[in-house]
C-alpha cells in the first residue's frame, strides 16, 4: 500500500497569500464605493433640474398667453397644477406674483440637503447642499458635483 506523502506538485494557497488578497479587494472596494455613491446621487440631481426647467418653460409659455403667471379665468397657472408634486426625490413647489415667480426643488432621502431654484430672469441658484458637497448659497449655476462652484 503506498504511502500518503505530501509532493511537490500537490500546491495550495497559504493563509497568508488569502489574507494579501482580501486585504487587496477591501483598499479596492474602499475607493470604489464613495465614488459609486457620488455617481448616484449625482444622478438623481437630474430629476430636479429637468423638473424645474420643464416647470420653468410652462410658466413662460402661460406668461406669454396671459400676460400673467397668475391664473386668469379658466387658465390656471403651471405653479398651481404642479403644486408639490415630485420629480425623482425631489419635491417641486413654487411661490407666483403676477410679474414674478420662484419654483423650488428640495430633495428628501437620498438626496437630503439639496435645494435648487430658479426664477422669472432665469437665475438658478443652489440654496443648500448637503455636508461635504460645498457652501451654500451659490448663484448662477445648480451645483451637481462635490465642490462645484458657480
Amino acid at each position: 500500500m503506498p504511502s500518503r506523502t505530501h509532493s511537490a506538485s500537490q500546491r495550495g494557497f497559504t493563509l497568508i497569500e488569502l489574507m494579501i488578497t482580501v486585504a487587496i479587494i477591501a483598499i479596492l472596494a474602499s475607493i470604489a464605493l464613495p465614488a459609486y455613491s457620488d455617481y448616484v446621487t449625482r444622478s438623481r440631481l437630474v430629476d430636479a433640474t429637468n423638473a424645474l426647467s420643464t416647470l420653468r418653460a410652462k410658466m413662460e409659455q402661460h406668461y406669454q398667453d396671459n400676460r400673467t403667471y397668475l391664473t386668469v379665468g379658466s387658465y390656471t397657472t403651471p405653479c398651481k397644477a404642479s403644486a408639490n408634486t415630485t420629480a425623482g426625490s425631489f419635491t417641486i413647489s413654487c411661490t407666483v406674483a403676477a410679474t414674478s415667480y420662484t419654483l423650488t426643488a428640495t430633495g428628501s432621502a437620498t438626496t437630503s440637503g439639496f435645494v435648487y431654484t430658479i426664477d422669472q430672469d432665469g437665475t438658478q441658484k443652489t440654496t443648500g447642499l448637503p455636508s461635504g458637497w460645498g457652501s451654500a448659497p451659490q448663484t448662477g449655476c445648480w451645483v451637481q458635483r462635490k465642490a462645484q462652484t458657480c
